[in-house]
């Protein structure tokens, strides 16, 4: 397993590793591409040695070997990346921390890995390898959330900042907000911020009234032709395809409006895309634009948070595997102290109770105090390397 201890990388063993993380990202897997993989994870046999990670820019499995046993692994789309133990470990920990996404300090995905583990555990059980990661990367998010100043953008402002670059200020522009789920109310609340004014539809009409009401919008039928009212902008964020009839197909043609799809798979049909040209815009696309970058102090302290929490976790895995090298040692030096005690007591069978207790006491302590430093030391073995020797000096 490659691990770290400090800054110094650990050179690892020939052992298998002990987490495997299998990566999808938007940056490199298109949205098709993502969602085939999705769909080939989704249809696996529950296990407790597998977690997936779906968001609309990522979709992520990460496992432990040990627990998914001899099955091969799916094959990663092309664009994929394979990561092992501690480049694993610090993937996630930095996508909990919301340095992984197309908005920095994006709080969504801290949502969603959230859920996600609540649903697990609602489930099948986890391995507490895989556990214990994540559990590690949330206390990591929360923490480093909590040091992004303003507040939290989300792929929603980086769909408006796109509109805003090409109509100028939204103040009352209308923007048709489509679907009220955690993305598309996310949109709506931020398009109101900004002064705009939101049509909403959704597949529940009950819900897009709802929200507009709350928001001081309009609410329009869903997949009703000619119910668009004319728009400067769209935000889609709904699953399957946007069912647009032609006459409001024709009519957002006719319009400026920059149609942004944050949908994954996308919601707009590949020809209505083409027709609309460079006023479409994909989740991929805002994947593929710049990241903002952390100061120079809080880049520091991320890069410090996240080393010390993979570094804890390594550290946890080192002293759980070392935990059988522990109790052999500690098994073998009691049953050594046991031999000795009783030799010494059958030659001294005329001793008072009291000075028994007292040797006895004496042996204790002693192999308390030669014990103490090894299983220490043990305990905090980041490389693997002490365990191997305390089992060969002490032939375990």
């Amino acid at each position: 397993m490659t691990l770290t201890a400090g800054s110094r990388p650990v050179v690892a063993d020939d052992r298998p590793a002990t987490v495997v993380a299998l990566v999808a990202h938007a940056r490199w897997v298109p949205s098709v591409r993502r969602e085939a993989f999705a769909a080939e994870l989704a249809a696996l046999e529950p296990c407790p040695g597998a977690m997936v990670v779906h968001t609309c820019h990522r979709v992520e499995l990460y496992v432990t070997p040990s627990a998914w046993g001899d099955r091969q692994l799916p094959a990663l789309p092309v664009g994929g990346r394979r990561l092992e133990d501690v480049d694993a470990a610090r993937h996630l920990i930095a996508v909990a921390c919301g340095l992984d996404s197309a908005v920095l300090g994006e709080d969504q995905v801290l949502h969603q890995l959230r859920e996600a583990i609540a649903a697990r555990h609602a489930s099948v059980p986890l391995d507490p390898v895989l556990d214990r990661l994540f559990q590690a990367a949330l206390h990591a998010g929360r923490r480093a959330h909590a040091w992004f100043g303003g507040s939290h953008r989300s792929l929603a402002d980086l769909a408006l900042d796109a509109m805003a670059q090409r109509v100028g200020s939204l103040e009352d522009r209308t923007i048709l907000i489509a679907g009220v789920g955690r993305m598309g109310r996310l949109a709506a609340l931020a398009a109101v911020r900004r002064g705009a004014r939101p049509v909403v539809t959704n597949r529940t009409e009950d819900r897009a009234r709802a929200l507009a009401h709350e928001l001081g919008g309009q609410a329009i039928p869903f997949g009703v032709d000619g119910a668009l009212p004319p728009i400067d902008g769209a935000i889609l964020a709904i699953g399957g395809l946007w069912p647009i009839g032609p006459t409001d197909t024709e009519r957002l043609l006719a319009s400026d409006a920059l149609v942004t799809d944050l949908s994954s798979p996308p919601s707009v049909a590949a020809d209505l895309q083409a027709r609309l040209g460079s006023r479409f815009v994909s989740v991929d696309d805002l994947a593929g634009g710049p990241v903002s970058e952390p100061d120079d102090r809080l880049r520091r302290r991320l890069q410090t948070l996240i080393s010390d929490t993979g570094r804890d976790y390594c550290q946890w895995l080192r002293s759980r595997d070392a935990v059988p090298a522990i109790h052999a040692m500690a098994d073998a030096a009691e049953a050594h102290r046991r031999a000795e005690l009783d030799w010494l007591m059958r030659r001294l069978d005329d001793l008072p109770e009291d000075d028994r207790l007292l040797i006895e006491q004496m042996s204790h302590r002693l192999v308390a105090g030669i014990l103490h430093a090894p299983l220490a030391a043990l305990n905090a073995d980041a490389s693997g390397e002490l365990e191997r020797a305390a089992r060969d000096l002490f032939a375990l």
